[in-house]
This record gives C-alpha cells, sequence and structure tokens, in this order.
C-alpha cells in the first residue's frame, strides 16, 4: 500500500435531510458493504454509487472563476487533499479498515448551476469520482488514504 493523501472532511446526506446541497459535515462515516453509508438517504441505491469522493483541486477550479463554495456544496462524502481525477476506475483506495472501488466518474448535474449557472460547465469531468465500498470501516476527518496496488 502506498499513502497518497488524507481526508480533510466528511459529509452525509441524512435521510431525513431536506436538502441535498450543500451536504453537511459530520463527525464520522460508517461504510457498509452491500448497503452504503449508514444513516445516509443514498444508502441502497446504487451500490457503485454509494460514495462519492472530491479532492480539493475541484474547489479550486470553482474558485479561480470567482465562484467560492462552502464544502459539501459538490454533493461529496468525503472531502480529499488530492484529486481522484489522477486515479482510474477499478482503482481501491483504503481508508482505515474501509475500502473502496472508483466505479465511475460523477456526471455533472445541472443541480450545481444554483452556486452559479457556470458551474456544471467549469467542472465537467472534475467534479468527483464514485465508488462501491469493498470493506466496511469508520472514516474520520484527518484519516490516511491509502492506495492498494494490484
Amino acid at each position: 500500500m502506498l499513502e497518497i493523501g488524507k481526508v480533510l472532511e466528511i459529509f452525509s446526506a441524512k435521510k431525513d435531510s431536506m436538502s441535498s446541497l450543500p451536504r453537511p459535515k459530520v463527525e464520522k462515516l460508517n461504510l457498509i458493504k452491500d448497503y452504503g453509508i449508514e444513516l445516509d438517504k443514498f444508502a441502497l441505491k446504487n451500490l457503485d454509487q454509494t460514495v462519492m469522493i472530491v479532492g480539493l483541486k475541484s474547489y479550486q477550479i470553482a474558485k479561480n472563476y470567482g465562484i467560492n463554495l462552502e464544502f459539501g456544496s459538490l454533493g461529496e462524502n468525503i472531502l480529499l487533499d488530492f484529486d481522484p481525477h489522477d486515479f482510474e476506475v477499478g482503482i481501491k483506495l483504503q481508508i482505515e479498515e474501509g475500502i473502496l472501488e472508483i466505479t465511475q466518474i460523477c456526471t455533472v448535474c445541472n443541480h450545481l448551476s444554483i452556486f452559479d449557472e457556470n458551474l456544471p460547465k467549469l467542472l465537467k469531468g472534475h467534479r468527483g469520482v464514485y465508488c462501491r465500498i469493498l470493506e466496511s470501516g469508520l472514516v474520520l476527518k484527518d484519516t490516511k488514504v491509502n492506495l492498494i496496488k494490484g
């Protein structure tokens, strides 16, 4: 394994929340294999998209165009200090005991235009990546992220 960065913030869309963006910060995420994130309203919806990870670079792209976004605005569950777009679909990341597999690049939805009408175009291909949970585990802020080789 190779340490590639750390978790900066964590977010969850609680089952009872009305709004989905920005997602509220949480103290911990409990990743559950074949389920999703505990208490998250998107659990059991699409297991290949159950966790969304975003790198700080996505927020920097927006900021470079004068769009200052609060973390959680892109709909992420996990904000990282590196760019997950640097890795291919199929790559596995370990966060403590939890193991995530990148399944696809996140499409940019028009919901982001509530922040700025140009944001969906600016972030095309850079909004974040979806992951499937291969191994259950707890995610906390400042947790190391490792790349699983092979």
